[in-house]
């Protein structure tokens, strides 16, 4: 695995080692379901932070759909009739942000615990994902995304961002040639139903507007949904899935092609699906790898330079799904340099990865980059792009030093006596319904 590859492989080992374990505690008979039918397990499988390639300067920031013309004068602004003034270019809107908090439930509590933390700032955009483990739960299967459409129903200026695998198996380790069977079996068609149920899905869920960051990092190793085995046919499966989508009635959805920053495993232009089939062009840009410096990750091939640069030449706005820390660690450095960068380039919207080891709200190992971030955007909406503040210690906010798991809003189930919790990952605790635990007193029982 290439040095600027993620985490995800690890979280597979552990995955086979928990069944293991749970196949052995249930041999025993002496194991106990805590909590079934309770909320999805604390902590979702996480998104793999792939690095991507780095493009070319751009020779003026991407300006995405609704962002106000320099020098026009927004509505309800008054026209500057001083005799003698120079006329001023309204502040154009700071980025619509939020933040990967959780993809279930806790993730939507968790928003106003983080809006809390920044001083009351808003926050627009939920971020989640689809699970990429079998086709019912990419349809996006029945009471997964409730939850969502509900909190972004309640604010006509919210924004839905959801990441949606284009295959099965998605952090399976499909080899390549299967790779590029499944990929020409999509570009034929044969997973067109999967797209249109999950597009009739939202539009049923009153959320026909989403944001779907489709097939992300496609230009990694990562996920069974890469480009690299068959370009051609991923572009033209991509195109097959966005005419399915939008032939559905009361859809608006936007489309957005997100890369990893840099080169990766293939150019991420040669993925490029057209621009018909594009609204939004992505980067996810995690601090990577180790000793690269933030003007490295702008300049280089395929990087932050040349995203806007492409974008630009397409006529498309900019966005960043996956953002945050990783290789360089607690880097305050990235941390500035990035908030500055988005605010420069304005893009449509941007959330932050937090949780360990990108996050800084969650995760108690960055207090450096967690200090930057939060002073950049206390106290922030989306109408002005202000100055970054000191918060002030009265602030309504948690400790700087955030707690790692806050509070979810249900109530935790109650573990029956004399039972040690086993550890066995969220996906095999999703489906047996809750968490398990082993009895301490069942060989007294025997006995």
């Amino acid at each position: 695995m290439a040095t600027r590859q993620r985490r995800a492989r690890s979280r597979r080992l552990a995955f086979v080692a928990a069944a293991v374990a749970a196949t052995a505690a249930l041999a025993s008979g002496h194991t106990v379901v805590a909590g079934t039918g309770a909320a999805h397990p604390a902590e979702p499988p996480a998104p793999a932070a792939t690095p991507a390639a780095t493009p070319a300067a751009p020779a003026a920031p991407a300006v995405p759909a609704g962002s106000p013309t320099p020098g026009a004068t927004e509505p309800g602004t008054a026209p500057n009739t001083t005799p003698g003034a120079t006329p001023t270019a309204p502040a154009r809107p700071a980025p619509a942000f939020g933040a990967y908090l959780d993809y279930g439930p806790r993730g939507v509590a968790r928003m106003a615990q983080l809006s809390a933390w920044l001083g009351g700032a808003k926050l627009r955009v939920g971020h989640t994902y689809l699970p990429g483990d079998r086709w019912s739960n990419i349809e996006g299967r029945p009471g997964f995304l409730d939850v969502w459409a509900n909190w972004r129903r309640e604010q006509a200026d919210r924004l839905l961002v959801l990441n949606v695998p284009m295959l099965e198996r998605n952090e399976e380790g499909v080899p390549d040639h299967e790779v590029r069977r499944l990929l020409r079996e999509g570009a034929a068609g044969r997973y067109d139903h999967h797209f249109r149920r999950l597009a009739e899905r939202l539009v049923e869920l009153g959320v026909p507007d989403t944001v779907l960051v489709l097939g992300w990092e496609m230009n990694g190793i990562t996920y069974t949904h890469r480009c690299g085995p068959d370009p051609e046919a991923w572009k033209q499966y991509w195109n097959r899935i966005v005419t399915t989508m939008r032939a559905v009635p009361g859809q608006k959805f936007r489309f957005d092609f997100t890369p990893s920053r840099g080169r990766d495993a293939v150019p991420w232009t040669q993925c490029y699906p057209g621009d018909d089939t594009v609204d939004i062009i992505g980067m996810d840009a995690y601090d990577q790898p180790r000793g690269m410096s933030f003007d490295e990750q702008v300049k280089e091939p395929y990087g932050l330079q040349q995203h806007v640069e492409f974008a630009k030449a397409h006529g498309k706005a900019i966005s960043f799904p996956e953002w945050g820390l990783f290789r360089n660690g607690d880097n305050a450095d990235y941390m500035k340099r990035m908030l500055a960068w988005m605010d420069e380039h304005k893009p449509l919207y941007q959330t932050l990865t937090d949780y360990c080891p990108h996050g800084v709200w969650q995760c108690d190992d960055n207090p450096r980059a967690s200090e930057v971030y939060r002073s950049f955007l206390f106290g922030r909406d989306e109408d002005s792009t202000p100055a970054p503040t000191t918060p002030a210690p009265t602030a309504p906010a948690s400790p700087s030093a955030p707690t790692p798991t806050p509070r979810p809003s249900a109530p935790e189930p109650e573990r029956p006596a004399n039972c040690s919790p086993l550890n066995l990952g969220d996906w095999v605790e999703y489906w047996m319904g809750g968490k398990l635990c082993l009895r301490l007193d069942w060989w007294s029982r025997t006995r």
